[in-house]
């Protein structure tokens, strides 16, 4: 029998990225859907720390969807990809501009969030 508790503690240290992608995985896999959407990221004690550095030292990033464009639906799909959130949390975040998508991302996960994004016909901002 697994580890449980070494498990825990696994799980426990996983990105929201690494998080959102281990969901989507364990739908292939197992053909199940999740039940609650996953948080997007909760900012950590002191979140306004990182901001304080400036320039290029900057390593977190939030994916700010400026505008969804003429394909409203393959970015709402897009989205849900990547936040496993529901259709209705989704929709309603690429109709209102300035809605984070991710908080907090590694800049590799951002700038695949945006690529992703943006050729579903949005219109991105790294924060």
């Amino acid at each position: 029998m697994a580890d449980l508790d070494k498990l825990m503690k696994e799980l426990g240290e996983l990105t929201v990225v690494e998080a959102a992608e281990l969901v989507s995985k364990l739908e292939e896999e197992w053909g199940v859907s999740a039940a609650a959407p996953v948080a997007m990221a909760a900012a950590p004690a002191g979140g306004g720390a990182a901001d304080a550095g400036g320039g290029d030292d900057k390593t977190e990033f939030d994916v700010v969807i400026k505008d969804a464009g003429p394909k409203k639906i393959e970015v709402i799909k897009v989205i849900r990809q990547l936040t496993n959130i529901g259709l209705k949390e989704a929709k309603d975040m690429a109709e209102a501009s300035g809605s984070k998508v991710l908080e907090q991302a590694g800049k590799e996960a951002a700038n695949d969030a945006k690529s992703k994004l943006e050729a579903a016909g949005a219109v991105v901002e790294l924060a």
